[in-house]
């Protein structure tokens, strides 16, 4: 095949080829929508990866993986009547003019959102305009909340699309007091000998909460946890390290002497 760098229809090509039922790639051919969603999703947060690695190199490759998934998608779709990749495009770009009227025009006359701010406000406001003119779907506040999201940032979409419809405390103090009400109820679980579902659902509940009150600080709970995951990792390092100047490692180690160590790498601000 004749390719042409930079060029989608090559890309289309490609994977019609991959796909062909004569002479196609027989694992490419077993596919379906739900095989390849875990891909999908597993792309996404490759390209999310080289983002907070500043790798550029790493976030053109991603980005062509995860534009792959799209084409692949697209492709299965078209081979069963539904679309093809072209009205993809058409699809998303309708709705990208739709959701910016004071960028191409409403014919309102209206002046637009002055700030990002106010343009996340009408963005909602917009985008639930489509969801009641909408026929073929549920009118549920919640109900298009994907449920393949990660637990932790659907919790924050849910707790914030309950919020716009006034399901919400009116300050931190009374999440604060549900979050110290869902550990008590959690500690008295275990101290029950709650059966191991019971458990989880308490903990499910402190988890949930505590989304709802980054959402209320006004910080995102999957930022906040993946930070927090990173300092994790520089501070454990940094322990392995150090033991191995005493040539030692952590499995030769006390949980006391690692502790140590610990604090000794929080204190040099890592």
């Amino acid at each position: 095949m004749t390719q042409n760098p930079g060029r989608i229809t090559d890309l289309l090509a490609l994977m019609a080829r991959l796909r062909a039922p004569q002479g196609g790639c027989p694992w490419d051919l077993e596919q379906t929508f739900a095989t390849i969603a875990p891909y999908t999703v597993e792309e996404a947060y490759e390209v999310a990866d080289a983002i907070e690695k500043g790798d550029m190199p790493g976030l053109r490759d991603e980005l062509g993986d995860l534009l792959f998934q799209v084409v692949f998608h697209a492709r299965m779709a078209e081979e069963a009547g539904h679309f093809a990749f072209a009205d993809v495009v058409d699809a998303i770009q309708t709705k990208m003019v739709r959701r910016h009227p004071h960028i191409f025009g409403d014919g309102s006359g209206e002046a637009g959102p002055r700030s990002s701010t106010e343009q996340t406000v009408n963005w909602e406001t917009i985008k639930a305009a489509e969801r009641a003119a909408n026929p073929s779907r549920t009118p549920g506040v919640l109900d298009d909340v994907p449920r393949a999201l990660p637990a932790l940032p659907r919790a924050l979409k849910l707790t914030k699309r309950a919020a716009r419809v006034g399901f919400d405390w009116p300050s931190t103090d009374e999440v604060f007091a549900k979050l110290e009400e869902e550990i008590g109820e959690l500690k008295q679980a275990l101290a029950d000998g709650a059966p191991r579902a019971d458990v989880e659902s308490e903990l499910g509940d402190i988890l949930f909460v505590v989304a709802n009150l980054a959402r209320k600080l006004g910080h995102d709970p999957e930022t906040a946890l993946a930070s927090t995951n990173l300092k994790f990792v520089r501070r454990f390092n940094k322990i392995e390290q150090l033991l191995l100047k005493k040539g030692k490692n952590p499995e030769t180690s006390t949980l006391e002497e690692m502790d140590a160590l610990w604090d000794e790498a929080k204190r040099e601000g890592l």
